[in-house]
């Protein structure tokens, strides 16, 4: 009752609760139709892909979930069509959503000239649509797709008047993406491939760093890849490996003098999973290793999962960060954060 929500909801405690998916479907034939809180994944490279930009994501809750689940689902349509050996996906986001400005408080809230907001709809009709074409072969698939999209972050201008609060302004871009896959024995390869076109230079898509990296309002076209493999070394044991780089191109161009982009040249990230399962199945160990290209920041998380009955689960973990004065990250330097997590299943 000490931190900066308990503040900044005038020192009172509050409640939150999220649904993680909540939808609807019918089925017909090869056709399926689900209406609801849905989350499209496109990318082979989970939890690390260039292609996981659909719905956008939020990380205050690192200690109790994945950090692939920390996607926020959104209004959807989804209709999935089956052929014989190649599926047909399409989605329209009916309301998508934005990252909301930092909490006053927070490690990422600055002050700011003008007092930041959400964006104004204004009745406007907001919204986003894609289309994912998946073939599959004898161990291996790959798929194409293609989408409309808003960036989550979004970017903030000074009143015209010079009073009042800041004007909360949008950017829609263009995806088109390429992925695959291919199982050799015990190892699974995976590969994916984006191409966004006219995305915001500078925009650092983390919740809540407006602060850290203001977009600058110029359209670039950017291109990204992502790669990596599974590996299941036994029966109980497996590792992963990804690693996710971007490049914006002609980066320079159109810059006013003294400006820069934090994210010029190649950027991106890496991400290795180890996981034990002991004690028939009962006891699963788990380590998440993250860190970006430029060797600037590293997040280890470590967990145990002890299965007591057919309806009682326990967890604990242990989330250390570590980052320097060049990572947006630098707020959660030497952060240590301890957690558990008790499931009950019915």
């Amino acid at each position: 009752n000490n931190d900066y929500e308990f503040r900044a909801n005038k020192d009172h405690i509050d409640t939150e609760f999220r649904i993680n998916e909540f939808f609807l479907q019918t089925s017909f034939g090869q056709e399926s139709i689900k209406f609801g809180r849905q989350t499209v994944v496109w990318g082979e490279t989970a939890g690390n892909s260039v292609l996981d930009v659909i719905n956008h994501s939020e990380f205050r809750d690192l200690t109790i979930i994945d950090i692939e689940d920390a996607r926020l689902n959104q209004w959807m349509i989804v209709w999935d069509h089956f052929g014989e050996n190649s599926n047909l996906s399409s989605f329209i986001n009916l309301y998508p959503e934005f990252n909301p400005a930092a909490v006053r408080g927070s490690p990422f809230f600055f002050e700011p000239p003008f007092n930041l907001t959400d964006y104004d709809r204004n009745e406007k009709l907001l919204f986003e649509a894609g289309t994912q074409w998946k073939k599959s072969f004898e161990g291996s698939d790959i798929a194409f797709m293609a989408a409309y999209l808003f960036e989550n972050q979004l970017r903030y201008e000074d009143p015209v008047t010079g009073i009042g609060d800041s004007v909360a302004e949008k950017n829609d871009f263009v995806l088109l993406g390429f992925s695959a896959n291919k199982a050799i024995g015990r190892l699974l390869l995976n590969f994916d491939l984006a191409f966004s076109h006219n995305v915001l230079a500078n925009s650092f898509n983390f919740p809540g760093t407006t602060a850290l990296a203001m977009p600058i309002n110029l359209r670039k076209d950017q291109i990204g890849t992502s790669f990596g493999f599974d590996y299941a070394i036994d029966n109980e044991q497996s590792v992963s490996l990804s690693i996710q780089a971007q490049k914006i191109l002609d980066a320079k161009e159109g810059l006013l003098p003294g400006q820069t982009l934090i994210n010029d040249g190649a950027f991106g990230s890496w991400l290795v999973r180890y996981s034990n399962t002991l004690l028939n199945s009962d006891l699963v160990l788990s380590a998440t290793l993250q860190g970006d290209l430029e060797a600037d920041s590293l997040l280890a998380f470590l967990s145990a999962e002890y299965t007591i009955n057919d309806n009682w689960a326990i967890n604990g973990q242990i989330i250390s960060i570590n980052a320097d004065a060049a990572s947006p990250l630098v707020f959660f330097a030497e952060d240590l954060r301890i957690g558990t997590t008790i499931t009950y299943s019915f």
